[in-house]
């Protein structure tokens, strides 16, 4: 008999172009500036794309999950013991971060100059414009339906699990509203899996604009801080949660970032981590965490669980302090960045949230440290990379990490997943053979 022919996957050919677009961009940035800059629109128009799809993966995503579960105390137990852990991995973030800008002082040096102070207004200005109040109120939609319009994560996380245990209520009764839901889901996979051939225009206009905006003077001048934040989250990456996931999930950590490379490359060349999160989502239901750990786990990771931004907060204000001589006390550095970490939820994915969160931070605290933020808008897009890649990796390890936690990890197909032998369908971006809403499929450890 002959050997059943394996479908060469096309989407490999996508990647490599992603990559060739970006050395273009950076390229184009470099030898025609201007020319870079007026390219941005590609890069802006290709996130905005992506962003368009996060809503109704999220919304199908959690239905079907939390719909599919017959109790309820099973999806408390997973929310609870998902946010308990981002708590703990924030903090340490945090710590990473203090100790680290406390011992390179990476400001120490540098002077304001009138267009550093004009660019931080502006910055403190952004971040301003909402609260601690005002982002808990914001959670709620205007009504059921405009949270699809208005593109906010968690108020499309309130409203699909509200839909999903008013489905889990229902019983029997939900099993075709359930199908519906999942007809939907391929449909709007389908869709993001056409939208992903756009991603090296994209690619290009991101990376062309910011080389184009920045040049070279802003990367030796403040090199310092930016070598040290990659140091940091490198880091926090390896050090924290690499052995966190062998010790609870036997697996290794290089393994499941070869698995998520093209995310992470996509992250890369998008600076916005929210790009990756549908795939992320298909990816990791794949890897054989279950689908409720996964409709839960990844969105509401990427509000609650920023290990990245944490560590940026930190190192960013330590820096700014230091640049303009008013350094902070231990105290004032404990207080100051926990409001930033609250101040920050919701932010994640977003290009700048993070600069903005910064510069309202101070503002409210210490309002004459606003006017150092300026020094470091011009390589804000290259640390915001570092801070998305830091992110989607803490996401991508605390879904398994949790899945482990609450057996509802697949060690074994993570086994056969990562060692190649069960590829993931780059086509429809959904796991066609393993997908069912009907109660009898649903495993036992979920009931």
């Amino acid at each position: 008999m002959s050997e059943p022919q394996v479908r060469r996957d096309k989407t490999r050919y996508l990647y490599l172009a992603v990559i060739v677009a970006a050395v273009a961009g950076v390229a184009v940035g470099f030898l025609a500036p201007d020319l870079g800059v007026a390219l941005k629109p590609l890069g802006t128009a290709f996130v905005a794309l992506i962003k368009m799809m996060i809503s109704p993966i999220i919304f199908c995503t959690i239905v079907l999950g939390i719909g599919s579960v017959a109790k309820a105390a099973k999806v408390g137990r997973v929310g609870g013991l998902a946010l308990g852990y981002f708590l703990v991995m924030s903090t340490v973030a945090l710590a990473i971060g203090l100790v680290v800008g406390n011992l390179v002082d990476p400001g120490q040096g540098l002077q304001l100059t009138d267009s550093a102070r004009e660019a931080a207004a502006a910055e403190a200005a952004k971040g301003g414009e909402s609260d601690t109040t005002a982002f808990l109120l914001g959670i709620i939609p205007a009504t059921l339906v405009s949270a699809f319009t208005e593109g906010s994560v968690l108020q499309t996380l309130l409203v699909a699990l509200l839909a999903g245990f008013a489905l889990q209520a229902m019983g029997p009764r939900a099993t075709p509203i359930l199908t519906g839901v999942e007809h939907i889901q391929r449909l709007v996979f389908r869709i993001l899996a056409m939208i992903m051939w756009a991603a090296p225009v994209g690619a290009f206009g991101a990376m062309a604009a910011v080389v184009g905006a920045t040049g070279v003077d802003a990367l030796t001048s403040l090199g310092v801080i930016m070598l040290s934040f990659y140091a940091t989250c490198l880091l926090f990456v390896f050090v924290v949660l690499g052995p966190l996931l062998h010790l609870v999930a036997r697996v290794n950590v290089l393994s499941l970032f070869s698995y998520l490379r093209r995310e992470f490359l996509l992250i890369l060349s998008t600076s916005s981590s929210e790009s990756a999160l549908p795939r992320l989502i298909a990816k990791m239901e794949h890897l054989g965490v279950s689908r409720p750990v996964v409709g839960i786990t990844v969105p509401t990771g990427y509000s609650f669980n920023l290990d990245g931004t944490a560590i940026y907060l930190t190192m960013a204000t330590l820096f700014v302090a230091s640049a303009t001589g008013a350094p902070l006390s231990f105290g004032e550095q404990v207080s100051l960045l926990v409001f930033m970490m609250i101040a920050s939820k919701g932010a994640a994915g977003v290009t700048g949230a993070g600069l903005a969160t910064l510069a309202s931070g101070l503002q409210s605290h210490r309002p004459e440290l606003v006017d150092g933020v300026g020094l470091i808008v011009g390589i804000d897009r290259f640390m915001s990379e570092a801070r998305a890649l830091t992110n989607f990796a803490g996401n991508a390890v605390a879904t398994v990490v949790i899945g482990s936690w609450t057996g509802e990890f697949d060690r074994e197909r993570a086994q056969e997943v990562l060692s190649g032998r069960d590829p993931f369908d780059e086509t429809t971006l959904l796991d066609e053979e393993h997908e069912t809403v009907s109660e009898d499929k649903v495993p036992e450890s979920v009931r």
